[in-house]
């Protein structure tokens, strides 16, 4: 087998902690522990297996490979069909008590099948090979802060860098294995009971499931993209990463490789949106309670991401010792975007909590303090030019939906006014609702062109240009949108497939391009609808829902020339989007009660 895998072939398990990823043939390439920001002791996907990799599987040939998530559960399940036989590795992780642990259950389903592990463990993104000792069954790998045990019956041997088991299961016959990460300090874990573990992992996953409200067409999507946000929780704090992983590229070979394990401003709308529309208030609650958290202190310091406790310095530095994903270098942490200045992220968080009260979130007391903070700062800010939405590293620009977001933010806060009572200055905001929406229709749109565009005075479109009625600048029947639409379709859309931008030397200062973008193309089904035009907006829902891997996860971009996801994966914003979508279409007959958030 090749090494990495392709993004399709791998599957997520996670604790709501934190998450692994393993690839169809049995290989466990990234885990980050504790949690999901910590350093990786499996960095594998972003090198080589001596990089770290938790390897299970057959010996020899194996004829097929099937797997599947026992039903609405995060618990893995990968079959085996060998000439002598078929097993099964179950993958899960329990929900968290005091020990974060990885349990994979190798189980005979039919003859015998001779199988082997390779474990690779190396601390700090595969920078460290820690100190390996064994007392009985019990393996216990230290560097550090750090220490890893594993726990099996199957016999050990040290092998170089590299702990390795060969052993035959046979059908009928279970065979576990645990490993558990402690403080390097601490004393050794309990034994993990795996067969009581894994039913109550299972039992949980199920039970949280079933209060999905969606009944649609597309539930089992609805439901998988769900399970996929509730994995990327972090749950002490309620914070929602963007994906698990850091540095896999937006082309392959490239050098736009950022790092995703931190919660985005940007996300809130759209993820209190799905989760409270689908039943999931208090998953929503804690996100809210999150983001109110992170944004507290003064207004001009309001970042566009934060670490997952709230954390404000997130430095970029460059691991030099990892090539990369298929060499796409340099691998990243930390992330450098998050000094920029975003104008629409004050939007986004006014949105957020204007969709909560509109869902029936109970207020909180703190929220309306901290928007009419952020209004006050608002209204003197709203005309700088900024980094926009997609955190070009070139120079700042007027960019309209920057200034459309600020508009929102506006529009909400009036709303709020109007709607809950709240105190005000209701005039001098509706004024400047008016002031902001009069600059964007004519300072971002080109009448020549019947288009708006990405920025002042540019002739360039930009495929978040498709959130102006999402949001309720405009109606969808308003000819300027109308024209933005098609546009868009004509320029920026390949395939059914949305670019954010055409890169250009002059957006940026990056070389290279990058793939297309899933979160817009799921916008372009929503403006679809809107328009009326139900049927091509369900083939491209359909055509975009089949991207999915064979376990239903979905990466940032899909590279149409490959045919391959690319970018961090799986990445919250495209499940999120193909939730919102998903909803979007059960409201058709009255788009304004749902796709346009007013």
């Amino acid at each position: 087998m090749s090494f990495p895998s392709r993004l399709e072939d791998y599957a997520l398990i996670g604790d709501t902690h934190t998450a692994a990823l393993i690839s169809r043939e049995g290989s466990l390439d990234w885990l980050c522990l504790p949690r999901f920001d910590s350093p990786a002791c499996f960095a594998g996907l972003l090198g080589t297996p001596d990089h770290g990799r938790w390897l299970i599987t057959p010996h020899g040939e194996i004829t097929t490979i099937r797997r599947r998530y026992r039903g609405e559960t995060l618990v893995l399940e990968t079959e085996y069909v060998t000439a002598t036989g078929t097993a099964t590795v179950i993958d899960f992780m329990p929900l968290r008590d005091r020990d974060i642990n990885v349990v994979r259950i190798v189980s005979g389903n039919k003859g015998t099948v001779r199988m082997k592990m390779d474990l690779t463990l190396r601390f700090d993104y595969g920078s460290i090979v820690p100190w390996v000792s064994r007392d009985k069954r019990l393996l216990k790998a230290v560097a550090g802060p750090d220490a890893v045990y594993l726990d099996t019956h199957v016999e050990l041997e040290g092998r170089g860098f590299t702990t390795v088991a060969d052993f035959t299961v046979s059908e009928g016959q279970e065979i576990p294995f645990t490993l558990t990460w402690r403080a390097s300090h601490s004393s050794p874990p309990t034994p993990v009971m795996t067969k009581r573990a894994l039913s109550e992992t299972e039992y949980w996953w199920n039970e949280w499931s079933t209060r999905c409200t969606y009944e649609g067409p597309w539930r089992d999507a609805v439901v998988r993209s769900l399970i996929t946000l509730k994995a990327l929780t972090y749950a002490p704090t309620g914070g929602i990463v963007a994906a698990p992983t850091t540095s896999l590229p937006e082309l392959l070979g490239g050098v736009r490789n950022w790092d995703y394990r931190y919660c985005w401003i940007r996300d809130a709308t759209f993820t209190l949106f799905s989760l409270l529309v689908a039943g999931y208030h208090s998953e929503a609650k804690a996100w809210r309670e999150w983001l109110l958290r992170a944004v507290a202190g003064k207004p001009s310091d309001l970042q566009i991401m934060y670490g997952i406790g709230g954390e404000r310095r997130l430095p970029e530095v460059e691991l030099k010792w990892l090539p990369g994903y298929e060499q796409s270098a340099p691998v990243r942490i930390g992330n450098a975007a998050s000094e920029q200045f975003q104008l629409d992220v004050y939007g986004e968080v006014m949105d957020a909590l204007h969709q909560a009260r509109e869902l029936g979130l109970a207020a909180s007391e703190d929220s309306w303090r901290v928007q009419h903070v952020l209004m006050e700062y608002l209204e003197s800010a709203w005309d700088r030019p900024d980094e926009g939405i997609w955190e070009v590293r070139g120079p700042r620009r007027q960019f309209t939906h920057s200034k459309v977001m600020a508009w929102v933010a506006v529009d909400r806060a009036i709303k709020a006014v109007e709607r809950c009572h709240v105190d005000g200055p209701l005039e001098r905001w509706r004024a400047l609702r008016a002031t902001i929406h009069d600059q964007v229709c004519r300072e971002g749109y080109d009448s020549d062109r019947g288009t708006f565009v990405q920025y002042y005075g540019s002739t360039s479109l930009d495929g978040s240009l498709l959130m102006i009625p999402l949001v309720g600048f405009l109606p969808p029947s308003d000819p300027r949108v109308r024209g933005t639409l098609h546009a868009i379709e004509r320029e920026l859309t390949e395939d059914g497939l949305v670019m954010r931008y055409r890169p250009t030397g002059e957006m940026d200062s990056l070389p290279g391009g990058e793939g297309m973008f899933l979160p817009c193309s799921f916008w372009l089904v929503d403006n679809l609808v809107l328009a009326g035009r139900r049927d091509e907006a369900r083939e491209l829902y359909d055509r975009l829902i089949g991207l999915r891997n064979d376990v239903g996860l979905l990466s940032e971009e899909y590279d149409l020339k490959n045919k391959r996801l690319i970018g961090n994966f799986p990445q919250a914003f495209s499940h999120v989007s193909l939730v919102d979508s998903a909803y979007g279409f059960s409201h058709i007959e009255s788009p304004s009660e749902h796709r346009q958030r007013s």
